[in-house]
């Protein structure tokens, strides 16, 4: 038996019923992005991009960037306009290559796709080891 066969045996209520629980089971859980603390090495080759002003890596679903005044900061990957994984760095702003969302560093929407805003996180460099935290 084929899923369609399947599917039209038990009726329609229950299709539903298995779809709506997939659906909601399926989604991104964004919570464990509200307890992020990790450190990344700036030695490491893994991280050059970020001794250039501009430059980004995505470590633990947080975009991790040097903007264009030396400066590091840190949002989720997870953009807020329809939670795909696709916030990147790009101009000094957070932006969503799905649907073109932009957010400046603090995290603001700069158009309507991006009007609900993402999470940022803190950074704190030390030597050559900066630490993403909420």
């Amino acid at each position: 038996m084929n899923r369609k066969e399947f599917l039209s045996k038990l009726g329609i209520g229950a299709a539903f019923v298995l779809t709506s629980t997939c659906l909601g089971s399926c989604t991104k859980d964004n919570a464990a992005l509200d307890n992020i603390d990790f450190t990344l090495d700036l030695d490491a080759p893994a991280n050059t991009s970020l001794l250039q002003n501009g430059g980004y890596i995505v470590q633990s679903s947080v975009v991790v960037a040097k903007n264009n005044n030396g400066a590091y900061v840190a949002a989720t990957q997870i953009c807020s306009h329809d939670d795909l994984v696709e916030v990147t760095f790009k101009n000094n702003e957070f932006y969503c290559t799905a649907h073109g969302a932009r957010f400046d560093q603090q995290g603001n929407g700069l158009n309507s796709n991006g009007s609900k805003g993402i999470r940022t996180y803190q950074t704190e460099l030390s030597g050559n080891i900066l630490r993403v935290f909420s």
